[in-house]
This record gives structure tokens, sequence and C-alpha cells, in this order.
């Protein structure tokens, strides 16, 4: 028999505190303890202390000193190890938390605060019937971007009441998954391919999801709601500096929200992570594309991406399509189109999808033995220091992934003057569709940095051809490849699209349209011209597209986005190792590009599909790769924690992948086996 003194030495006092609404209820509770005690265990007597009947199931322990959850109920508290001394909180696991979408719609809803982001993110997707949730995360906006708004604020003595669509009865309000009725292949609501409104057929199937037809339409479609004050307002990345602080606050998607230093009824970005849009589908992907439209809408309006007066114009004119054709949608929004007009859109579809390195070899065809090749007449520009570009014409031949050119067509058959091969090259459009100027910029990588070489094309159909090779060659892939056709068809529709004329309907046009030119551009060119001066010119542009459907405007938008120079960068300021000043990282889907802070130029590019291994010291926050040709490079993060650089490389290497073929099922453990790090 064991004395009463001899079995208070084996237990101890533990101080728990539950988090709970009942106010007049007590919160703490000096639970007597052992160490080999479980914290299934812990929480049942607890529960028993507590004695108030309700429903516990969602909560869990909160580490307040440790800062991480107790979730593995079987371990002990010896295992865990939590002392007399532990801080624990008994509090739900979902928790209110407001998301301020791409379209800057702002919801509520409840989110697990315990489960890894990346899995809270899929939930929140299947909330808001968005596809693909991979290609999303959660954005913590950083202080430099508030504060203009705050000062702006200051001077308002009315508190700004924001507009909040509240879905918080959604099925993981009670800590239960997400209905995966939304998911599956024979109960997915389906959509109005060109009004993007949900299918009065299938409108049902929204019963157990608090997307409602109203909250799916707010969600699914277009409100044009900035102005020029509003703009103002907003955070304007002026250099690549400010750039790379957008990036700066993307949560740990291994790590939880409360991990994260996230509280109840915070507010966090919902934004595309990484710019590799897989499958779209206008039946299913309303909401989807819509979100991707804004997201693509707000980067060009606040210039988070550059792009030219003639281009601003072309997207201004394809919002403008989209806005007139909502006003005249009431009687016409019943009406089906012909077959062939969804087609169109479908075909629009297979234009914008982002084929990656390894992503669907099975419908990559090349014959070997006959591998098509481009001969032409072009002009070569060299950029000299200290003198004009010197512009001289010769004769090119593409073949597989090199460029040839000779001093003219009889010359050809022996050695070339200079082979250029483009793999691993940058590719920028040079174009003036106005000006009949069709550039194509390439920025080869040479031991030293990047040799850069502009040829000059004589008409959009001898570009398109050209372009598209070029772009395929730096990917390493030949004018044989299956994409090589498409990829010249959506360069000669872009180019289409730029390449309006005036018309005497146009100019007797602005007076009799409804339309605030300050919500389609930016305040550059808001300051730069006039309100009719822009009605005017946007309804030049807008005379090509007028026919367009709704969701193909939005689609147009999208592939137009895709095709600026700047698509898919995000920034980063580093440190190289060895180098004494500070670069920019660009991380796209495919490269790492190392780009001058001061003036904007690429220095070296590297591609993934080159890489054969990176890791990261987590001792000294440095981030290491290997590329094949033993090419090593190291770079400690300036403005931002290298693992976000870390979870970017391993996330679009995770979503190259990704297959049709494959079901939507994703393999959870690889993405963060890739993206996770051992910190």
């Amino acid at each position: 028999m064991s004395s009463s003194t001899e079995y208070g030495s084996h237990t101890w006092e533990l101080l728990l505190t539950v988090d709970h609404q009942l106010q007049d209820a007590k919160k703490e509770f000096l639970l007597q303890v052992t160490g080999d005690l479980h914290i299934g265990g812990l929480m049942l007597k607890l529960v028993e202390k507590i004695n108030i009947a309700q429903d516990w199931s969602d909560y869990a322990f909160w580490w307040e000193q440790k800062k991480c959850w107790l979730l593995k109920t079987h371990w002990t508290l010896d295992k865990c190890g939590v002392q007399a001394d532990a801080k624990l909180l008994f509090t739900p696991q979902h928790k209110m938390l407001r998301l301020r979408l791409p379209n800057m719609k702002t919801v509520r809803l409840k989110v697990s605060f315990s489960a890894m982001v990346f899995r809270a993110v899929s939930d929140i997707c299947k909330i808001l019937n968005i596809r693909r949730s991979e290609e999303l995360s959660l954005l913590k906006q950083s202080g430099d971007t508030l504060k203009k708004k705050k000062k702006k604020d200051k001077n308002s003595k009315e508190p700004v009441t924001e507009d909040i669509l509240n879905l918080c009865n959604s099925p993981v309000s009670s800590g239960l998954p997400a209905n995966p009725g939304l998911y599956s292949k024979t109960m997915t609501p389906i959509y109005d391919p060109v009004s993007g409104s949900p299918a009065s057929s299938t409108i049902t199937w929204f019963s157990d999801s608090p997307l409602t037809e109203q909250n799916c339409s707010v969600l699914a479609l277009s409100y044009p709601n900035c102005s020029p004050e509003m703009l103002a307002e907003m955070y304007q990345p002026r250099t690549l500096a400010d750039k790379a602080k957008l990036n700066a606050g993307w949560l740990d998607s291994s790590r939880s929200l409360m991990e994260q230093g996230i509280l109840e009824d915070d507010q966090l970005l919902l934004r595309f992570k990484y710019y590799t849009f897989f499958d779209l589908n206008p039946k299913y992907d309303a909401v989807r594309i819509n979100q991707i439209y804004e997201q693509a809408r707000w980067a060009i309006l606040l210039e988070e991406i550059d792009c030219t007066e003639e281009e601003m114009l072309i997207f201004a004119a394809i919002q403008a399509r989209y806005h007139v054709s909502k006003l005249s949608l009431s009687s016409e929004a019943q009406d089906f189109t012909s077959e062939s007009e969804v087609d169109e859109v479908e075909a629009a579809l297979s234009n914008l999808e982002v084929t990656l390195e390894g992503g669907n070899t099975s419908n990559i065809l090349e014959d070997i033995t006959d591998i098509p090749k481009l001969a032409d007449n072009l002009r070569l520009v060299r950029p000299r220091k200290l003198s004009l570009k010197a512009i001289k014409a010769y004769w090119f031949i593409f073949r597989d992934t090199s460029i040839s050119y000779f001093k003219n067509k009889e010359s050809a058959q022996g050695e070339p003057i200079e082979k250029l091969n483009l793999k691993g090259c940058e590719v920028v459009p040079d174009v003036n569709v106005a000006a009949k100027k069709f550039g194509i910029k390439l920025l080869i990588p040479v031991a030293d940095g990047m040799n850069e070489v502009y040829l000059r094309c004589d008409n959009e159909d001898q570009y398109a051809r050209w372009m598209a090779a070029c772009v395929l060659a730096s990917k390493g892939r030949t004018m044989a490849d299956s994409s090589y056709q498409p990829e010249v068809q959506k360069i000669l529709s872009f180019l289409q699209m730029k390449n309006w004329t005036m018309s005497s309907q146009a100019t007797s046009e602005p007076e009799n349209v409804d339309m605030k030119p300050e919500c389609f551009v930016s305040l550059r060119y808001t300051k730069k011209y006039k309100s009719k001066q822009l009605t005017a010119r946007i309804l030049e542009a807008h005379q090509n597209i007028s026919q367009m459907s709704l969701v193909e405007a939005k689609l147009r938008f999208i592939q137009a986005w895709q095709s600026l120079p700047e698509f898919g960068l995000s920034y980063y300021i580093v440190r190289f190792k060895g180098s004494k000043k500070d670069d920019v990282l660009g991380v796209s889907y495919n490269r790492l590009i190392r780009i001058d802070m001061a003036t904007g130029d690429p220095i070296t590019t590297w591609r993934f599909s080159n890489m054969k291994q990176w890791n990261v010291n987590w001792e000294i926050r440095q981030v290491a790769i290997e590329f094949d040709q033993n090419v090593s490079i190291a770079f400690t993060c300036l403005s931002a924690d290298c693992k976000i650089i870390h979870e970017y490389i391993g996330g679009y290497i995770f979503l190259s992948t990704r297959s049709k073929d494959h079901n939507e099922t994703l393999d959870e453990e690889l993405f963060h086996k890739l993206t996770g790090g051992q910190e």
C-alpha cells in the first residue's frame, strides 16, 4: 500500500485555460496530473471538471509558450514535454477568418487554425467552389503595403464599413470536412459557359454549401468597383524593391495558422500564388476563372506588372467589353449560344493552359527524323555601347532549338556567321502594332551574364511563327512539339486585338456609351489623358472584340496577361554568395532569374529543368541550388524568409507533376516533402 504522501510526489498541478463564450462560467482550472497521462485523458478530465453540457469535439490544446498544437491525443504529457509551467489553452480548432479574395470582396468563414495551411486552403476552396486549390495560398499583407492606406484613413473621420460576405454556416464550422459533393464528377455544379452564372438545373446542388445562387454570383461575376480615388489609396509598387514587398507575406504551407501568429477574425488575402492555371473549364470553373481574371485586372490597374500603353488599352477594352456585355445581359442571358461559340471558348482555354515541363509528355509528339524548320530574311539588331544600334539583314534558319544566320540565302549551305542556342534563354516581345514594329528580344545565357540580341520581323504572320519557335526553344522544345501551332495562334490572336483601326462609328460612340474609363486603366493614364480621350481610345480597341461573350472576354484578358514579359514572376531581394551588392531574384513557374536591382535588366537565368538539387542551410538561412554542367548558386533572402523561396521552387516542381489522366486527389505528402524543408 502506498501512502498519500508517496502518491502525491508523482502528481503535479497543471493550470488549464478554457476558451469558451460563457461569460459567467469559470475559465481557469487547476488539475492534478501525472507525466504518463495522455492528452486524450487530460481532455476528458478537463471536460468533466468544466461540467458544461456542449459539443467539445472541435476543441484541442494549444501550448502558448511553444506555439504548437497538441493534436496527438495518444501521446503522454512526458512525451510532449509538458511540465507544470506549461500554459495550455483548450480552444476550438475552427475559428472565424476574414479572407480578401482576388476580386477585392471579403468573405468571413470558419477555417481550421490547427491544420496545415495547405489543407486549410483546400477546405476554403471547396467552400468557395474553386478547383485546383494547390494553385492558391494565403498572404499576410506587410506593414509597408498598408502604410499608404492607413495615412488615408487618418484623414477620414467616418469609419469605413466593408461589405462582408458571411459564409459562417459552412460545413467546416463544426469541424466537419467540406461537402465533397461539389467535387464529385456527377454532382459538380455547371455554369453557363457564356455568362458564367450557375446553370439553373444545378443550382440546387449548392444546397449543402453556404454558396447560395446570390453568393455564387458575387464570386463568379465581375463588378467594376474602382475609381481613381480608390486606386490612389491602394499600394502601388514603383520599383522592383516595392514589388518584392508584395511577396514577403506568404504563409508557410506546412504550418498551421495559429503557429504563424494568425488570430481569430484576422484578415488575410487569398491569392493565386502559383501561375500555372491547370485544366480550366468554363463549365465548372466560373468562380476560378473570375478570380484569376480579377487578380490579373488588379495587378494591371495597380501596375504590379508592367505593360505598354498599347497593351493597357487592350486590357481596358476587354474590361469594357465585359462591362457592356453585362449591361445588356438581362434578356439575352437565357439564350444559350450555339455549339460553335462554346467551342471557341474551349479553344481559348486550350490556348490559355500553360503546359509545364514534364506535365503532358504523352501529348508531345515529335518526329525525330523530320523536325520542321523556319527560313526567312530577318533583321538582326545588336546593341552597342556609346553608339547607335547596328541593324543588318541576314538569312536566318531556325532548326531544333537553335538559330543560325548567314550573309544571304545562297550562302546557307556553308558555315553560319553565328549559331545561337536558345535553350534556357529569355524571350521578350518587342512589338508596336500601330508602328508596324514586330521585334523579338533574346537574352541568351553566356559565361559572364546574358547576350542581348534583337530580331526584327516584317509582318505579324512572320513574327508569330518565329516568336512561337523561340518560346518553345527556350523550354528545350522544337517546332515538332504539338504546342507549336496553338502558340502561333495565341500570338496572332493577341496581335489581332492590338490591331484596331479608327472608324467613324468609334468616334461617335463616346457620347452615347455609359462608361467610366478611369475604372479600366491605371492612374498613370487617367493623369495623362482626359476622360473623353480615354473613352475614345478604349472604344477604338473595343471594335475587334465587340462580339465576345462574358466568359470569353475574361479568358482573353487572362491570355493577354499571360503574354506580358513579366507574367508569373514573383520578386525577392537577395544577396548572392560572393556578391557585395543586393540583387533581385525573380521566381517563375519554370526558371529563376537574377535581375540587376538598379536597372531591372536580367543578368542570368536558371531553368528548373536543369536543376539537380536544392537545399537550405537553416542556420544561416541560405538557399543553395545545383544545376547541370557544374553550375551552383547560393543566396540569402533579404526581403522575406528563405522558406518562402524554398516553398516556391518545390511548389512549382510539385505542380509540374499534375496530369489530366490522374484523379483530382492531390499527393499532399509529396507537396510537403518538396516544400516543407527540415528546420
